[in-house]
């Protein structure tokens, strides 16, 4: 087995099909298929065997797409950088996972030149560096056949998103990503003539499995553009470029700002919401507004998909992120382990095909994360209705305890967003000498609207219970985000109590 099959055999049924489009420049999956080719035949003349780490620490482009695949074909194991790495974190990361090669770009030359000696790195793959991936190509062969690997062998290395203390490497297996990739197409109805827009950054596992590795199994069209662009993506859906749309909540929020937004969306037949959870009434305005339903799965770096929710489309329970897949069990547990009943609240784990190996030297991450019989735990608080669909609670670490009592931030941000004046919000606990944590809301407004917190308060305590409503309403203009879009709650509250005088 090898991951890079896929490719393979979407160039072998659809060559001249468009595989990728970026700056309207467009590659055809043969194109591609000999590119990545080109890239395992040059590598293994450099002395890459199967099972070598080699890295990309780069920006999404058609060329990561075929170094990625490339790699796999030679039988070797891809770690995904981020290319927004900064600092002390860059370091952290390469150093602990200490690739051969290394795909990059040349904004980050002077900082791998830095490590290159001390973590073994033999070549840099970028215009400045050892070698040109252009020069690399012209090494390279356009024949060549994956070669074979166990289902069980690591084909990528993602890197979960702390970026402090011991790093989270989670090694996924070419049968977990193939069955993942398997999952989403069958989920979604993917087709040859899908094309799906990614601005998601490939490193993270939205980007790389859910869009990428999906489109690409089933011969469809991956639209890049570097990061989210709405005048740029409203053009592209307008011009009948997009069937597919992929995003997190905040870039759902943003579009629901402009105006005609139903006339602007071309042959788009598909919009789906991952990386956070969904408020359920940017969900209800979304379908009022554009007629389509806004789809949710759940899942991790770790393993993905776990659940589905909208196969059957008369069964799409808005709030809910579905049922199981196919060949993956989920169970609700309390924090000793021990099994939940239906409609009882817990921590998510699951097994499967789907979940990692395990983390790359992390012998205590990998201690923690599973329960016996190879149950990962998820960090996630969710329970089951009586129909067997799964509800998110919210995050366990997010959880606030004031005055003694649970609160989960979501239930309050769900109530938020009912309010016509809020654009985006967050809710954290913030240290008090009374409560220990007092709740508080963080809260962009919409342009030209003005929010009263007293308004708020009392609105609140009218739907939820008192200890749950936020003492405190913070306006702000922008919020600290993940690569992927995610709102960064922890760095959040170190930025606000930084600020605020003693």
């Amino acid at each position: 087995m090898n991951l890079a099959s896929n490719l393979e055999k979407s160039a072998f049924f659809f060559p001249e099909k468009p595989a990728v489009c970026e700056n309207d420049q467009t590659t055809t999956y043969r194109q591609l298929n000999e590119k990545s080719n080109r890239i395992a035949t040059a590598l293994i003349k450099m002395g890459v065997k199967p099972g070598d780490f080699i890295g990309l620490l780069a920006p999404n482009s058609m060329d990561w797409i075929a170094f990625y695949f490339g790699v796999l074909k030679a039988g070797a194991v891809a770690i995904t950088y981020s290319s927004m790495l900064r600092g002390e974190e860059l370091p952290l990361l390469v150093g602990h996972s200490k690739p051969k090669i290394i795909f990059t770009y040349d904004e980050k030359l002077d900082d791998l030149l830095r490590l290159k000696d001390s973590i073994g790195l033999e070549k840099i793959i970028s215009p400045r560096g050892d070698l040109s991936l252009t020069r690399l190509i012209e090494m390279g062969s356009p024949y060549f056949k994956p070669i074979e690997c166990d289902r069980g062998d690591t084909a990528a290395i993602l890197y979960t998103g702390g970026t402090t203390g011991t790093p989270k490497g989670a090694m996924l297996t070419h049968e977990g990503i193939n069955f993942s990739s398997l999952s989403i197409a069958y989920f979604e109805r993917n087709t040859e003539n899908d094309r799906a827009l990614c601005f998601m950054p490939f490193n993270h596992v939205f980007g790389q499995i859910h869009i990428m590795n999906a489109t690409i199994m089933t011969g469809g069209c991956l639209e890049i553009l570097p990061s989210f662009d709405p005048e740029k993506t409203l053009e592209l859906m307008a011009a009948g470029r997009i069937t597919k749309f992929f995003a997190v909540p905040t870039v759902y929020v943003r579009l629901l700002g402009v105006n005609g937004l139903s006339e602007k969306l071309g042959k788009l037949r598909y919009c789906f919401s991952a990386a956070a959870s969904l408020p359920r009434e940017i969900v209800k305005q979304w379908k009022e507004r554009t007629g389509i339903k806004i789809c949710e799965s759940y899942g991790m770096t770790e393993g993905m998909p776990v659940t589905y929710n909208h196969y059957y489309p008369d069964w799409h329970v808005v709030g809910s992120v579905g049922q199981p897949i196919h060949a993956v069990e989920v169970q609700i547990r309390d924090t000793a382990g021990n099994l939940l009943e239906q409609g009882q609240e817990g921590e998510i784990c699951f097994r499967g095909p789907i979940v990692m190996k395990g983390y790359l030297n992390n012998s205590e991450g990998n201690r923690t994360a599973f329960w016996e019989g190879g149950w990962l735990r998820s960090g996630d608080i969710g329970l089951f209705d009586e129909d067997g669909y799964l509800y998110i609670v919210d995050r366990l670490k997010d959880m606030v305890i004031t005055g003694g009592e649970n609160v989960y931030p979501r239930e309050v941000e769900e109530v938020l967003y009912v309010r016509s004046e809020i654009q985006e919000c967050a809710v954290v606990g913030l240290p008090d000498k009374e409560w220990g944590e007092r709740v508080t809301a963080f809260i962009i407004p919409k342009p030209g609207q003005t929010v009263v917190a007293e308004e708020l308060k009392q609105f609140l305590k009218s739907r939820l219970s008192p200890f749950k409503v936020p003492k405190e309403y913070i306006l702000v203009e922008e919020m600290p985000k993940s690569p992927a879009g995610k709102i960064l709650k922890r760095e959040l509250r170190k930025q606000y109590l930084e600020k605020k005088p003693d």
